[in-house]
């Protein structure tokens, strides 16, 4: 692959990252639905932040697939910190306010209930994105090597 060749996203360590996001979109998916079909008067709030984490992991993998496009490329950023501070502020506060999450959610207590990936998680994504950001579409092309 020459110098000027831009550098395949969906390989090794990215694909990786996709498969993880896709496991827990199914996973955080197949969780609050259960929650809230079958008890979602107990913990709204627990089970709506459960249906929430879904739809963001649900989104940071399309926009991790899709990240070659400009537009997904910043869907993933967005998603990936909307994760980030949703897992820090729910962990947070399932810690100093154990009320609040009497039922467990996909990021009370820094995600515990799933190992903690979805406290890890974030980190890697944003790491990758950074590691693999691309020309801004507003930059210059080079001029051809003649």
């Amino acid at each position: 692959m020459s110098e000027n060749a831009p550098r395949r996203r969906m390989s090794g360590i990215g694909r990786v990252l996709v498969i993880v996001y896709a496991i827990m979109a199914l996973a955080a998916t197949g969780r609050s639905f259960v929650q809230i079909v079958s008890e979602f008067d107990e913990a709204p709030l627990a089970y709506a932040l459960s249906a929430a984490a879904a739809a963001v992991y649900i989104l940071a993998t399309l926009a991790l697939i899709f990240s070659g496009s400009a537009i997904w490329y910043r869907i993933a950023w967005v998603a990936i910190v909307f994760e980030l501070v949703g897992v820090l502020v729910v962990g947070t506060l399932s810690i100093l306010d154990p009320a609040l999450f009497q039922h467990p959610t996909v990021w009370s207590l820094f995600g515990n209930g799933y190992l903690f990936v979805p406290l890890v998680l974030p980190f890697f994504g944003l790491w990758w994105l950074w590691a693999h950001r691309s020309v801004p579409a507003s930059a210059p092309l080079p001029e051809p090597v003649r």
